[in-house]
């Protein structure tokens, strides 16, 4: 990496989104072609230094153009209004950051994946979805019961040695079921497996991905039709209660059904079209779906999710985007600079530190504790003990008549 002393944190920052290739892609669709000011690029990096200081409102965003000569020079821009910011994000298409975040997921699986590569999760992905809530009177455009409006993320992401980051992300409104977008986050991959809830539960889908070769884990619902072919040996000493070949359904092709329990001491039934890992193999990686409810918590609290910048549809989708692309350049910069702190530690790093020269950064993150202090001590009171009874069991007593207060015992 270059450590040139006027780079600045925040260009180091956004340079994995490839202004040149970008800016290509814009000039092709003409989105630019009668803008003045605020082009997509400049609006980009605005946003995305709006996600990391977590400005809650475009009034908020407008003011601090305005005020801080130091933003100016990182965004490019002197002023901007909150009408001209919410007309610019209601009208670029939304397609366009989405195209921004899959180029960011690209250079993750470069950047982690060959890292990762003898990690047992690398080929496991996961496959959720979660809502976000809006106000039906000014989101009718999303209504998915009486007094609520929401759009969902349906989110595939990878897992592996604790770091989730996003495969695939589609932004939807909240009413359609999960399973319409499984077949958009399933990758045709034959080394991959697929892990998902009972949401995404069909029939007709698994059977496809059964003629294909596609491997995927799932739990059955509590009415489904198990037809069981044979059952299989168990180890007892192993959490699996059940194993055994099945056809669910009208499926046509056999899956293993596997049985254990959940963290809670409840009974799950697993079905599964592996035939290589292990029952209890299969229920571990199960229980590794909880992950992705970890990924959409940690993105709902630590970026600007819930808390709307416009109304329209494009402007929901746009914003939601713009905090997947600052999800993956923070997880690319964590990577790149071996920062062993927390995500949510660089996050705030480089929120601190944005318009600082990299140099200075570098050095302030991986700078040594000043204290030069072993901290409290620890009581030893078994040894404490120890030492006492082996004393009084010899016959050396005469120190317990002694009454001196000993403040670091």
């Amino acid at each position: 990496m270059d450590y040139n002393t006027i780079k600045t944190v925040f260009k180091e920052y956004i340079h994995p989104l490839d202004s040149k290739v970008i800016q290509k892609m814009i000039d092709h669709a003409q989105i630019d072609r009668y803008v003045k000011k605020l082009d997509v690029l400049t609006f980009t990096n605005l946003f995305i230094y709006a996600q990391l200081q977590g400005l809650p409102s475009l009034g908020r965003i407008s003011e601090k153009v305005k005020r801080k000569k130091s933003i100016q020079r990182l965004v490019g821009i002197e002023d901007i209004s909150k009408s001209q910011l919410s007309r610019k994000l209601g009208a670029i298409p939304s397609e366009i950051f989405q195209v921004m975040m899959h180029h960011l997921v690209q250079k993750l699986h470069q950047a982690l994946g060959p890292q990762k590569a003898d990690k047992a999760l690398e080929k496991i992905h996961l496959i959720d979805s979660s809502t976000i809530s809006m106000c039906l009177s000014q989101y009718e455009w999303a209504d998915f019961r009486d007094t609520k409006s929401g759009v969902k993320l349906h989110t595939s992401i990878h897992f592996c040695d604790g770091v989730s980051y996003p495969n695939g992300v589609i932004v939807t409104p909240a009413r359609p079921a999960d399973e319409t977008q499984l077949d958009s986050l399933i990758v045709a991959d034959k080394n991959t497996l697929h892990v998902f809830d009972r949401g995404y539960f069909n029939f007709e889908k698994f059977d496809t991905y059964c003629a294909e070769g596609i491997h995927f884990v799932t739990r059955i619902k509590t009415n489904t039709v198990v037809h069981v072919i044979e059952e299989l040996p168990v180890n007892p000493c192993s959490p699996i209660i059940r194993e055994a070949i099945v056809k669910i359904g009208k499926i046509k092709y056999p899956l293993r059904l596997v049985e254990t329990q959940d963290n809670e001491g409840n009974n799950i039934s697993i079905v599964c079209n592996d035939a290589k890992r292990s029952a209890q193999e299969i229920g571990d990686l199960y229980r590794t779906r909880w992950q992705i409810e970890l990924f959409f918590k940690w993105v709902k609290q630590h970026l600007v999710l819930t808390k709307l910048y416009g109304q329209s549809e494009n402007a929901v989708y746009n914003q939601i985007y713009i905090a997947m692309i600052t999800f993956c350049l923070t997880l690319l910069l964590n990577h790149q600079l071996g920062y062993k702190g927390t995500l949510l530690e660089m996050l705030n790093w480089i929120s601190d530190f944005c318009s600082v020269k990299l140099t200075t950064f570098i050095s302030e993150i991986f700078k040594e504790p000043d204290r030069s202090s072993n901290g409290r001590r620890k009581l030893q009171h078994q040894r404490i003990f120890e030492e006492t009874l082996a004393q009084y069991e010899s016959g050396d007593v005469y120190h317990l008549d002694d009454l001196t207060y000993d403040p670091i015992i």
